[in-house]
């Protein structure tokens, strides 16, 4: 087994350490994925971007974080369940909504009930929805940019599942609470 380095801004790789110092000011600490990722400059300076591409897409915060813990949840991310909870509730997000996404609930809300359902479906069938279930997504009021960003979010959620899976990032002490 590799081990990975948790890298602090001192000992990251120099094209990183301006990446860690963002995520400093970002998180008021540098998450250990951040410092996992820290080894591969490229791959924490893509991930930063992709999730500030994510969060400025058509998507409002509760689809957002219906996204993130869909997949999260999807992949069995120990590391990004919790933590998308402590981001779910700094963006102000219904604790029940993200708990119930987070267990894989039927959600009471029609059209966040399609997104988790389309997101879920785009994940186990590697984007290949059938007719019927793109139809619903539309039905309920999501457009073709909608479904671009469910894209966009499952590509920073692939880079952060799959980093936390092969590095088993530790659980940052400010998350533990919500495991």
């Amino acid at each position: 087994m590799t081990d990975f380095t948790l890298h602090t801004l001192e000992s990251a790789p120099e094209a990183a350490k301006p990446l860690l110092k963002k995520s400093q000011q970002d998180f008021g600490m540098i998450p250990n994925l951040h410092a996992v990722m820290a080894e591969s400059p490229e791959a924490l300076e893509a991930y930063q971007q992709l999730h500030r591409l994510f969060t400025q897409s058509s998507l409002n915060k509760d689809e957002l974080t219906v996204v993130w813990q869909t997949i999260n949840r999807a992949h069995n991310c120990h590391y990004c369940l919790p933590a998308h909870s402590l981001v779910a509730q700094m963006m102000g997000v219904n604790s029940e909504l993200n708990d119930d996404v987070k267990n894989g609930k039927v959600l009471a809300n029609a059209k966040l009930e399609t997104l988790r359902v389309t997101t879920l479906a785009m994940v186990e069938q590697r984007g290949n929805l059938s007719a019927e279930q793109t139809e619903a997504f539309y039905q309920a009021g999501y457009s073709n940019q909608d479904m671009l960003a469910i894209i966009l979010g499952m590509a920073q959620k692939v880079m952060s599942n799959f980093t936390n899976h092969i590095a088993n990032t530790p659980v940052d002490d400010a998350f533990k609470k919500y495991i």
